[in-house]
């Protein structure tokens, strides 16, 4: 490979939130615990990627940052015309116009922007369960109430959507904004096109818009691709609010840059005025030439070769646990790097409470993620985005500390 995706970089001392709060205070409780003495620490929760960036995302950034002044600016033309060619080129954007492009200050910011401009306090929202657990926070924080509708696996393991559940709930439940996640996380799911016009149907005859979380649209193994909602068909082009960031590709969140895409006039004018309305949705100018670099041509190929990386990371994880955790059941992922682990069976036949499996491998450096935050409730979801050594680590650690294999 032309790039290095098998370095351990020490990040202690550098503000990692993956490494620096573990063992600390519980704010929330998916923080791992610290390991016990005689094992180093091998971050699997917060789901950012333990690689160096893109080297054309630094040079970038230095090269803006060598012209000693920092003020006022706007952004440049490059910084849309690269979002339009990027998504143009990978995800199949047809008739996508700079005026439908707007910065914001991370998917969150504009998921919340948007449910404060698409509904009124009081008003119910759904969503898919599993869930990313960012999504209820930011429903329930801004007083509206989250409605889940179920994803289940389908005999061959894979996680589908329950149309007439879905339907039910807007029905029943006076819905009219949904949250939707594409690719899905924590599962893992790359929607088919079939599945996403069902649910675009489903959405239309509830006349329920819709807020498309696809901050993992870069991220798709072999025989998916992703589908952008508002590429589905006229109807979504002109009710869906879809969000992006270059930050899980690239790992930049730490830096701060989202965008979204909105077709519609009537719906960019109602999250644009919001999201201003404070005044804090401004862009900051090394941000935007992050994105420069990450959109670059050598972006494009770094990113081929991260796929493969991430590929064969999620491949051994769900084989592994298929052929060596009895009771313990995965999908293998098409997209995101993220995997989810279901142990109802393991904890069944074993008496062992989820707490336990999930102190047992913090205690030996595994830091994995609770997954009833995500509304798994007998869950672990865990982060794959580390050089392979790692991975493996971490699985014979698992394999004879924690099942027992």
């Amino acid at each position: 490979m032309q790039y290095d995706f098998t370095s351990l970089i020490d990040r202690r001392g550098q503000d990692a939130l993956a490494v620096e709060s573990v063992g600390g205070e519980k704010t929330w409780a998916a923080i791992p615990d610290a390991p016990k003495e005689g094992f180093d620490l091998i971050p699997m929760w917060v789901a950012d990627m333990n690689f160096a960036t893109c080297p054309a995302i630094p040079a970038a950034i230095i090269e803006r940052a060598k012209h000693p002044l920092y003020g006022y600016f706007s952004p440049r033309d490059a910084y849309f015309q690269s979002i339009l060619d990027w998504q143009t080129e990978r995800n199949g954007f047809v008739g996508l116009k700079r005026e439908y492009i707007g910065y914001e200050n991370g998917v969150h910011g504009c998921v919340t922007s948007a449910v404060k401009a698409l509904s009124a306090p009081g008003d119910k929202i759904l969503l898919h369960a599993p869930t990313y657990l960012g999504f209820a926070s930011d429903v329930e924080g801004l007083g509206r109430t989250s409605v889940y509708t179920p994803l289940t696996r389908d005999e061959q393991g894979v996680w589908r959507m329950d149309f007439e559940d879905m339907d039910r709930k807007l029905r029943e439940n006076h819905i009219h904004l949904a949250i939707f996640c594409s690719p899905h996380n924590p599962t893992g799911r790359v929607w088919e096109r079939w599945e996403l016009e069902k649910a675009m149907e489903v959405f239309e005859a509830n006349q329920c818009l819709v807020i498309s979380d696809e901050i993992w649209a870069d991220i798709t193994y072999t025989g998916h691709q992703h589908i952008p909602t508002l590429m589905v068909n006229d109807w979504a082009r002109e009710h869906v609010v879809g969000i992006y960031a270059p930050s899980k590709t690239f790992n930049l969140a730490g830096l701060i840059g989202s965008y979204h895409i909105i077709y519609s006039a009537y719906l960019r004018d109602r999250v644009t005025a919001e999201g201003g309305s404070t005044h804090y949705n401004d862009m900051n100018v090394l941000s935007m030439h992050a994105l420069l670099g990450a959109y670059s041509q050598e972006g494009r190929v770094w990113t081929g070769e991260l796929l493969q990386v991430l590929e064969q990371n999620c491949r051994y994880a769900y084989e592994h646990i298929r052929d060596n955790y009895d009771g313990v059941s995965a999908a293998m992922p098409q997209g995101t790097y993220m995997l989810f682990l279901d142990l109802t069976d393991y904890c069944a036949r074993t008496g062992k409470t989820l707490d336990q499996v999930i102190k047992a491998g913090w205690d030996v450096g595994v830091a994995w993620q609770d997954g009833r935050a995500f509304n798994g409730p007998c869950h672990i979801r865990m982060n794959l985005a580390s050089p392979f050594s790692r991975i493996q680590e971490a699985f014979d650690r698992l394999d004879k500390y924690v099942f027992q294999v």
